[in-house]
Parts: structure tokens; sequence; C-alpha cells
């Protein structure tokens, strides 16, 4: 015999907890970690906007060469430092399109300087899709077309030409595959570095947190610019650009994992005493499985904040070295190696425009710090 539960007390309603919720509270409340995260980094509209000016630099860095004009060496012996070129729309009341006007220059051997007449009676319509010096789309594809190109009898110089009369808007676009590119490389080596050592100490502790922590102090006590310097200039002045680049970069990353390693070891630290992994080590689990399924997930979002912040400062590094000569040399093109021919202050007062690459310099280093800053802010998405 069964006995039939009594219903005619029980509310058979569902059982929700919503409350006095509104709409977007509860949607709030539903979201995952990703998109709280997503929305409190979009109200960061510093870090947004860098973000995706960062992301527009990084897509155009494969086809630098088509956008620019010209090739990064090609000379023009007739326009030495010539100064910025204005596109013009408008001729004598006349709408004729994107022109510039020819430029002539001679040498004032008086003051010992360029000085340049420009034609404005014949206006030169820019040429689209044309035919220019050779180029490699994505590093591989040989290609000889240009977005844009300067009529036959004048020139195209957007930001000025250099004391060989190469064009300074083409090299800026050419030289920040090398900058942009070497924080990248050597980001990746001090994360290697950083997160191996500093897992090895934070999680083993004992003789090899020891020895690790002292090679720390070792390698943060000594004086960061004069090491740079010193192991830059061991390298071989005959060895090419690209093996002097990767070196740089390698450098720049080796010198750059012990604060990284500091902050890993720490959080490792504390991590390792949490019951899932202690269940884990008791279910049999290696120490590099523990680490790697368990440990680094935690820590994620924090390395990748420190990879932001970190990025600038290798972009600072390589552009010190070669403004110093010590780094990446002609006839590679970086911002510093730019930058290099600006360190006479004479031609700098007399041609400013020689020191334009400071700005895409101090442009892209403050986005990266924009988003570094809107990252670590939206890595907590409950912290208002």
């Amino acid at each position: 015999m069964s006995i039939q539960p009594d219903n005619r007390f029980v509310d058979t309603t569902p059982w929700t907890d919503d409350g006095d919720l509104s709409a977007p509270e509860r949607a709030e409340m539903d979201a995952s970690i990703a998109r709280l995260m997503w929305r409190k980094f979009r109200r960061h509209k510093l870090a947004l906007v860098s973000g995706l000016f960062l992301a527009f630099c990084y897509l155009i860095l494969p086809v630098a060469g088509f956008i620019a004009p010209y090739t990064p060496n090609e000379r023009n012996a007739e326009h030495i430092y010539a100064p910025p070129q204005s596109i013009n729309l408008w001729h004598e009341g006349s709408f004729i399109g994107p022109f510039v006007y020819e430029t002539t220059g001679t040498a004032d051997l008086v003051n010992f300087r360029w000085e340049y007449d420009t034609d404005t009676s014949d206006p030169r319509k820019i040429e689209y899709f044309c035919k220019g010096e050779t180029y490699h789309l994505f590093a591989v594809i040989p290609s000889d077309t240009h977005l844009f190109c300067a009529p036959d009898g004048a020139t195209v110089f957007l930001w000025g030409s250099d004391r060989l009369g190469r064009d300074v808007f083409s090299r800026i676009l050419y030289g920040a595959q090398l900058s942009l590119t070497v924080g990248l490389i050597g980001i990746t080596v001090s994360f290697v570095l950083g997160i191996f050592f500093g897992s090895l100490a934070g999680y083993f502790g004992g003789k090899t947190d020891w020895l690790v922590n002292r090679a720390i102090e070792i390698l943060r006590s000594l004086p960061e610019l004069p090491l740079w310097l010193a192991l830059s200039a061991a390298v071989p002045s005959n060895w090419g650009p690209v093996s002097v680049f990767f070196i740089i970069s390698i450098i720049l990353g080796i010198l750059d994992w012990p604060g990284l390693a500091r902050a890993v070891r720490s959080k490792f630290l504390s991590l390792r005493e949490e019951e899932y992994v202690k269940a884990a080590e008791m279910m049999g689990a290696s120490p590099a499985r523990v680490i790697r399924k368990h440990l680094l997930p935690n820590f994620m979002s924090h390395l990748i904040a420190s990879a932001t912040l970190s990025i600038p400062a290798m972009i600072l590094g390589e552009t010190a070295l070669s403004f110093l000569g010590l780094g990446l040399r002609a006839p590679a093109v970086s911002w510093g190696v730019m930058l290099n021919d600006a360190q006479n202050l004479a031609s700098i007062e007399i041609y400013w425009w020689t020191a334009i690459p400071m700005l895409p310099i101090i442009v892209v280093v403050l986005a990266f710090n924009f988003l570094g800053d809107g990252l670590r802010a939206s890595l907590d998405p409950y912290k208002s």
C-alpha cells in the first residue's frame, strides 16, 4: 500500500530567485565572465580606441610596401631634405582631385641649406594603383603595385625627405615592421623564461626558490642601459640586419624576464595551497600538469595585462639601442635607425621633419599603456 502525498498546500509554481530584479540586472547576473570583462573593458574608452588603433597598425604591417609610395631605401638625389608636401584638391577655384605641385631644390651656399621653390601653376594629379619599385607582400610575395605614386616630374613626400632624399613617410611604414615586431618577439622570450623560472620557484619552493630568487636579484641589480649596450656591442658587426634584429629581440627578452618571474612566483605560492591543487596532486597529477592545467589558467588574465604593458618597454629599448648605433643598423629600417640620423640638433632646427619618427613611437607606446590599463581594470569585472 503506497501513501500518496497531499499537494493541497504545496505551491507547484516553479521557483526562481529573481526577486525584484529588472531584466538588465538578471542578464548581468547570467552573463559569463568573458562577457562581463568585455563590458567593463568597453567602458574604458581610451583602452578601446587604443586597442583598435594597435590592431590597425599590426594589420597594415604585411602590406606596408603597398601603402608606401616609395621603397625604404629609394633615393631622390634632387630632393635632399625636401620639406613635407601637401595634398591639394582645388586649383584656381576648380576641383581637380588630389594633386601636388612640382618642387625644385637649390643649394643655399650662404646659409648651407637646401631651399625649395614650388611651381603652383602646374598641378600634377596623384596616380593610384601604379607601378613602382618592387617590394614583398607578407614578406614573401613580390609585387610592384603601390596604392599611390608621384606623378611624372613631381614627388610625393608627405612627411618630407631625409639627408639622402628618401621618403620619411615610406620609411616610417617600413620601420614599423621591425619596431612593432621586436616587442612581440622580445615579450615571447621574456614570458617563456619568466613563466618557467617563476613556476619552478613558486611551486617547488625550497632550494629551487632560493636559486631562482638569487638569479633574479643579480639580474635586477645590474644597470639596465649599460648592460644593453655591452650585450649589443658584442654582436658581430658583419652580421646581416635580420640576424641583428633577432639577437636584439632576444637580448631584450632575456633582460626583461625577472620581473615577470617574481610575479608568477608570488602568485603560485598562494595558489599551490588551494584545495583543487591538493586534490589534483592526490589524484597523481604530475607537477607539470598541475602547473599547466590548474595554476597558469588562474593567472592568465594577469599575464595578458603584463604582456601589454611590457611591449612598450621592448619598443623603447630597441629604439634607444638603434639611436645610439648599437642596435639595428642600416640598411635595416626601424624607427630607432631613423632617429639615429636625427642626432644633429642643428639639422633638426633647420629640417624639423627628420624628427617625425618620434611621433609614432610616442603614439604607439601611449596606446599600449592605455590598452594595458584597460585590460588590468577589466580583469576583475565585479570590482567597481
